[in-house]
């Protein structure tokens, strides 16, 4: 039996400490490639914590999207708030600094809005932004979000992340629009097809009809971890072609460059 970390530091003296915050922190922790699947019991067992409190912490991290529920086993697995975290963790660790200088490039030489987005249940958040001068470039900030399964950011994420994995997310977006998740599905698809024959997913007005763009993922740790750049501005002088044969083809160089960048960087 393990010691809790709701147990150090939570000493009357330390005033600033939550134990209910760290309390739900070990719960999150017991979890592992050897663990995929735990009950209230067990986790009771590993952190120390009384089951009444483990159950009612683990219904609140499964509203939250940090645990999922499943009822054929009636044990919990770590849900898609937890890889998000992770994701905002890895883009924000040193990715968005190399990839500036190159995303900043292309988005003057095409009067476009280059970002780097991150998962946020069914949505997407920017979370690197490089704007053109244009005067069509998409105005959006870091911060913004945009649907995970209608843009080409979101679906540059869904393809190139394992199938396995992916109906985590699917769950959040059904959960939001049910009436059109079998449409939904067909267009992810759709896009899947489209990132094996060109490397690259778009989007042509569909989650903003004044919107198109395209989206290239960064692949690292063999696929562990998935961060999708995108490249977009007004419809209005983004064809699908031009999406095709020009921005797609650029954004992958970018890419291609920043990949380069982070592996020397870990080689180093």
């Amino acid at each position: 039996m393990r010691r809790a970390v709701a147990e150090v530091g939570s000493n009357d003296k330390d005033r600033n400490f939550v134990t209910a915050l760290a309390r739900g922190l070990d719960i999150l922790r017991c979890f592992g490639p050897s663990d995929e699947y735990l009950g209230n019991a067990e986790l009771a067992k590993r952190t120390s914590i009384p089951r009444p409190t483990v159950s009612r912490m683990t219904a609140t991290l499964t509203q939250l999207g940090y645990l999922r529920y499943v009822p054929q086993l009636e044990k919990y697995r770590l849900g898609p708030g937890v890889l998000d975290l992770g994701y905002r963790y890895l883009a924000s660790e040193g990715v968005r600094d190399l990839a500036r200088p190159y995303m900043q490039e292309l988005a003057d030489a095409t009067d476009c809005m280059v970002a780097i987005g991150a998962p946020d249940g069914a949505q997407v958040t920017y979370i690197q932004v490089c704007q053109g001068n244009g005067p069509l470039v998409l105005r959006l900030d870091i911060g913004s979000r945009v649907p995970m399964a209608t843009s080409a950011l979101g679906r540059a994420f869904l393809a190139a992340t394992p199938a396995s994995e992916r109906e985590m997310y699917y769950e959040q977006i059904r959960s939001q629009d049910p009436a059109n998740w079998p449409a939904i599905e067909r267009s992810l698809q759709e896009a899947y097809k489209e990132y094996e024959e060109f490397g690259f997913c778009t989007s042509d007005g569909e989650w903003n009809r004044d919107v198109s763009g395209v989206a290239v993922p960064l692949i690292l740790d063999g696929g562990a971890q998935v961060v999708p750049f995108n490249c977009g501005g007004s419809s209005l002088r983004l064809s699908r072609r031009t999406l095709i044969e020009n921005l797609g083809p650029r954004l992958k160089d970018v890419v291609g460059q920043v990949a380069q960048m982070v592996q020397g960087r870990s080689e180093a």
